[in-house]
């Protein structure tokens, strides 16, 4: 019996696929393209680089993540943001998570912020959880907030 079925699927299977031929280029035009679009927000885009060789001057703002290699003079707002050991940031940084290798100036507000050992911040921070690492250099305050990404109320508040 198993032989039997094996020798009928290959029939109906080529008759199916030149049948579906047609449909599958109706089809794409709406519902594929839909599903796809439902499908990729799911999938997490990679992080934005700025390369070393880059000066910004302006302020970033995305809900992705961003790794900077190079220079901003500027305020950023992002999800993730990794700041290089090459890169220098003139500005505020606002983000839920602060990764910082390289150099600020400027106050850095964020839920998870880390200072690595090459980190070197001149500015105040405000954060939810902070860890700075042995070596890493700071001036400035260290202001623990339940909600530090709300500058504005905190503002408000003093």
């Amino acid at each position: 019996m198993f032989s039997k079925s094996k020798i009928n699927e290959p029939g109906p299977k080529a008759a199916e696929s030149a049948k579906p031929a047609a449909p599958e280029a109706a089809i794409p035009a709406a519902p594929k393209g839909a599903e796809m679009k439902s499908t990729a927000p799911k999938a997490k885009p990679p992080a934005s680089v700025l390369s070393a060789d880059l000066h910004i001057q302006g302020n970033m703002k995305t809900t992705g993540d961003i790794q900077v290699e190079g220079t901003v003079e500027g305020d950023i707002r992002a999800h993730l943001l990794t700041i290089g050991e090459t890169a220098t940031i003139k500005g505020e940084v606002v983000a839920d998570d602060v990764v910082i290798n390289g150099r600020i100036v400027g106050r850095v507000r964020g839920l998870k912020v880390r200072l690595t050992s090459t980190a070197r911040v001149e500015g105040d921070i405000i954060h939810k959880t902070i860890a700075i690492e042995s070596g890493a250099h700071f001036e400035g305050s260290v202001q623990r907030q339940d909600d530090p990404l709300s500058g504005k109320s905190k503002k408000a508040a003093e």
